[in-house]
């Protein structure tokens, strides 16, 4: 029986280690809304924390905050 891999970032390049597609990835960011369900602004800290983090190892990338943060926005 296959055995889940979580989705993680590697860094510095931010990529995931399983399907290698710029992080969050579409299996990430499911994940990671099934565990913050009920905490959309915990998540969203979560998310900051990170792209400040991705900010400083990715100098000059653009499009940071739409791939960290626009997509968890509440609906």
């Amino acid at each position: 029986m296959p055995r889940y891999r979580p989705h993680l970032a590697a860094r510095p390049s931010w990529r995931c280690r399983v399907c290698g597609a710029a992080w969050p990835c579409s299996p990430a960011r499911l994940a990671l809304l099934g565990e913050y369900r009920e905490d959309r602004i915990g998540l969203l800290i979560y998310l900051a924390t990170l792209l400040d983090e991705a900010a400083g190892e990715l100098p000059g990338h653009d499009g940071l905050t739409d791939r960290f943060l626009t997509w968890a926005r509440a609906r």
